[in-house]
């Protein structure tokens, strides 16, 4: 893990290099993201990837990739665009979506799943900021905690760090990205920095100058969780380096629910055959059965 963690930082320190550029000053920006997903995404996860497409001006979206055995050709599909990263949206059942992380062509992959997800569209939050500018990326500590998470930490800075002198990029930096870990968790959250002016004062030229300045965090969004299920030593392949034995998949979520439900069933039939049982080892006319002939003892034949 160590070992991928520090190619993986001296790919970014030679793509730094050449973003150099020649003498004149001008920068070419070697960092570029492909961005796509699946067929059968739901409209939720296409929004998503709509959202993060603008958030990222040095990335490339493309169309939906139709084979999901064959994951591996997305390397040649990046090389094809000249990207280097490689964000990958995968739809299963129409209900789970799985979010894939890789540096190509070299690697690592990381797989995650997407929980409570939800678009700008429909949280409209008040916040905003401007069409490409670059975030500021703020992680929690306990990134530095594990091994696992420090390979997790340079994917999110290779992906959704935009560098200086980005394709369609704008030179401000009004917004913040949050990825904080809770409960084996990564939660990402966004955020515009709102400066306010607290008061003015005049100067002894009598013009106005401000005083102070108070700067505040206004939620844009999206704001999605994910939780880590492997990391891949290669591109879209080779050894897996990690595996998080906690992640329960949510198929066999729904499948214990399903069994529970089952279960629940055929424990209020048995109880129905078991008193039916006891009725009839009394004596007792059940629901269905043939009515017996009155006889003199009956109490209506006695009192009539």
């Amino acid at each position: 893990m160590a070992a991928v963690y520090k190619s993986l930082s001296k790919s970014d320190k030679t793509a730094s290099k050449k973003a150099d550029g020649p003498s004149n000053g001008i920068k070419k920006n070697r960092q570029r993201v492909l961005i796509l997903s699946s067929r059968g995404v739901t409209y939720r996860h296409r929004h998503l990837l709509n959202d993060l497409a603008t958030m990222l001006p040095h990335g490339r979206k493309d169309a939906k990739f139709d084979s999901k055995s064959k994951l591996y050709e997305l390397n040649e599909l990046s090389e094809l665009y000249n990207c280097n990263n490689c964000l990958y949206l995968e739809g299963r059942k129409g209900l789970d979506g799985y979010l894939f992380l890789s540096a190509v062509p070299n690697g690592p992959t990381c797989k995650f799943h997407i929980q409570n997800l939800h678009t700008m569209e429909e949280l409209h939050f008040t916040g905003n900021c401007l069409k490409g500018s670059r975030p500021i990326l703020s992680f929690d500590a306990t990134f530095e905690k594990e091994p696992h998470l420090q390979v997790i930490k340079a994917l999110f800075t290779r992906t959704f760090g935009v560098p200086e002198g980005a394709r369609k990029s704008k030179p401000f930096i009004d917004h913040v990205m949050g990825f904080t870990v809770a409960d084996g968790k990564i939660w990402i959250r966004n955020y515009q920095i709102n400066e306010e002016e607290q008061s003015k004062v005049k100067n002894a030229a009598g013009e106005e100058e401000i005083e102070t300045t108070e700067m505040s965090l206004v939620e844009i969004g999206p704001r999605f969780v994910l939780t880590p299920i492997v990391i891949q030593e290669g591109s879209f392949g080779g050894p897996i380096i990690y595996q998080n034995r906690e992640f329960v998949s949510p198929n066999q979520v729904r499948s214990d629910l399903r069994r529970g439900k089952a279960t629940r069933h055929n424990a209020r039939a048995e109880q129905t055959v078991a008193r039916l049982s006891r009725k009839e080892d009394l004596g007792l006319r059940t629901k269905g059965a043939q009515r017996q002939p009155k006889g003199d003892l009956d109490t209506k034949m006695m009192f009539s």
